[in-house]
């Protein structure tokens, strides 16, 4: 058989396989070749983010088509209207891969070319961010007893939702996330700061912090200062340093006698009164008004009864108060015998007690209060 012979007879296979698709030139799908064939299939461009807009490019074609009609697809089903060479990304998109499906057609070629190519998917589309643009403030006085307020964050999309936490130190105020703060005994010597976290569909959570402000001063300034020292008197079984400690951080804090504006510095003698932990049995040595059952003051000697120091009394057990309530209470009900007040009675059946109201004995109808009230405290502040 001649070359020719043998060409004819191969003719069939050869346009059987012109017939069969080959691989795609490009990621996506590719329709079978036909008089308008896709060679390469569109492509996607765009971030894959809620409210960013991808454009799909024609690909390309065996012959310049009429026209390409386009179809967006999300996760590979047709989103109704998204008809366009662009597609604005939006809530239902979230968590979905996008693609787009282009139609060519030769509308001229009388043998009705056409094709069809299907882009790549994109990765799944993610919230976008929200940029923050001004940082919230803290606005008032940062003096214990007194409120702050936080002032407006600003974030590049108006959030539908907003939430607050004030922090003390970098931590959470359990509680604390309104747009106002009373100012706690425990916030002086601290920094505080506000976050607020908005939040909008689509976006990422934005989150805005202030800086932080110290807050340094009591309900008031000091204008006096006193000295103590700290003595025992008889056999102790507890420790010194830890009462001696436990005092100092009675009158260092912001609810109890410093907050009258004065403050206490320890020194190693003398001073301007003398604290005393006593074994019960030398309480009465100091003055036969005082007894072995409860702690007492003496001229310049302020006198804690050990046996109350490490069991607190009956009444006060009862309640269901604490002991280190309680060694508040008498330091601060027996220094402020030494400050110059004397026992005061309840004023109301449910109110807190006066701190110096004998609580050791009973209530009397109030509640238990180991910290001066701020008629107490405003009494004792210096003019």
């Amino acid at each position: 058989m001649g070359l020719r012979p043998r060409l004819l007879a191969l003719l069939p296979l050869l346009l059987l396989l012109l017939c069969v698709p080959g691989p795609a030139l490009a990621a996506g799908t590719l329709s079978p070749l036909s008089p308008l064939s896709p060679l390469s299939p569109p492509v996607v461009t765009g971030a894959p983010t809620y409210a960013a807009v991808l454009s799909a490019t024609a690909g390309t074609w065996s012959t310049t088509p009429t026209t390409v009609t386009y179809q967006w697809l999300r996760d590979g089903v047709a989103v109704a209207g998204a008809t366009g060479p662009t597609h604005v990304l939006g809530a239902d998109d979230l968590g979905r891969r996008l693609s787009v499906r282009g139609d060519g057609a030769d509308v001229a070629d009388d043998t009705g070319g056409s094709g069809t190519a299907t882009s790549a998917p994109t990765e799944p589309v993610a919230p976008a961010t929200n940029p923050v643009r001004r940082e919230p403030g803290i606005r008032g006085t940062l003096r214990f007893g007194r409120t702050l307020e936080a002032t407006p964050a600003r974030f590049a999309t108006p959030p539908s939702r907003l939430r607050w936490q004030w922090l003390r130190g970098g931590t959470a105020i359990p509680g604390a996330t309104g747009t106002t703060y009373a100012l706690q005994p425990v916030d002086v010597g601290t920094r505080l700061r506000v976050r607020a976290t908005g939040t909008e569909p689509g976006l990422l959570d934005a989150v805005a912090t202030s800086s932080g402000k110290a807050v340094v001063r009591h309900r008031r300034d000091v204008r006096r200062t006193v000295t103590y020292s700290v003595e025992t008197r008889g056999r102790i079984t507890t420790s010194v340093r830890e009462f001696a400690t436990l005092a100092q951080q009675t009158y260092a804090d912001a609810r109890g006698w410093r907050s009258s504006g004065i403050a206490f510095e320890r020194v190693a003698r003398g001073g301007s009164f003398t604290l005393v932990l006593a074994a019960a049995g030398q309480v009465p040595r100091f003055s036969s008004a005082c007894s072995s059952t409860y702690s007492c003051r003496v001229g310049r000697f302020v006198i804690i009864n050990q046996t109350r120091w490490l069991q607190a009394t009956p009444p006060w057990n009862a309640a269901g108060g604490s002991l280190r309530d309680y060694r508040h209470l008498v330091l601060n009900h027996e220094t402020g015998h030494w400050l110059g007040l004397d026992h005061a009675g309840c004023s109301r059946a449910g109110a807190l007690a006066p701190v110096m109201m004998p609580q050791s004995k009973g209530l009397g109808g109030c509640r238990f209060n180991p910290w001066p009230t701020l008629g107490e405290a405003a009494s004792r502040s210096p003019r």
